[in-house]
């Protein structure tokens, strides 16, 4: 997909929770571009349940959701990814009705879990940028998830041993279940970008006169458009 200054803004974060995909995508809000938030569309339509649960927020949905252990776990990780699945449709859908129309998407890690239909389709219509993280930051991602869990689809990759913890489950699967999607994240995005690199950007070490949300914008540019 050719990405020019002179076409429709249209950008889709993937990538692992904690990689940084809300972050930029509020950075490029705050240049005027309209932006959805995945997450957000999600928790909405899971409203009446979540309520009824006592459960609130984000983290109210991980909470719902559970550890993989749980008995309702496979029930609810089907729910979570159907509702993931109709909200995309919406959007893409509203996106080929109206071609002019700018989005900056912020997925959720399980994107690419919505099936093949839906990801030509975001192929198709919106630039996708990866954001990577190394090997150092995955630590960080798996403390991040079992500090401060968000909704994660394991997929079948939570594998507990007989007397391990669901925590300790976690600390040793999660690894396995970043290296199965990283191939799929680079399969699907038109760019990768290493997490590590983006940092100088939010610092400001590079072109101090432009925000942290033009140096990104410009970084992608230079990334996906076509080489002279």
């Amino acid at each position: 997909m050719a990405f020019l200054s002179d076409k429709p803004l249209r950008l889709a974060l993937i990538g692992m929770s904690g990689a940084g995909k809300s972050y930029w995508t509020k950075r490029l809000a705050s240049l005027g571009f309209p932006a959805i938030s995945c997450d957000d569309q999600i928790e909405a339509r899971l409203a009446p349940v979540l309520q009824s649960g006592g459960y609130n927020g984000i983290n109210g949905v991980a909470a719902w959701m559970g550890w993989p252990d749980r008995s309702t776990y496979p029930e609810r990780e089907a729910q979570y990814l159907a509702e993931e699945t109709a909200i995309l449709d919406e959007v893409f859908t509203g996106l080929e009705k109206n071609p002019h129309n700018e989005l900056i998407l912020d997925t959720t890690g399980s994107v690419i879990y919505c099936g093949n239909h839906l990801l030509h389709r975001l192929r198709r219509l919106v630039a996708i940028v990866y954001l990577a993280a190394s090997a150092d930051e995955q630590q960080l991602l798996i403390r991040r998830y079992l500090e401060d869990p968000k909704p994660v689809l394991w997929r079948g990759a939570f594998q507990p041993k007989p007397g391990e913890s669901p925590r300790d489950t976690v600390a040793r699967c999660y690894p396995a279940l970043i290296a199965a999607r990283r191939q799929s994240y680079e399969a699907l995005a038109h760019c990768t970008v290493p997490v590590a690199g983006l940092r100088e950007l939010s610092l400001g070490s590079e072109n101090a006169t432009a925000s942290a949300g033009e140096r990104f914008l410009e970084r992608i540019r230079e990334q996906l458009s076509p080489r002279k």
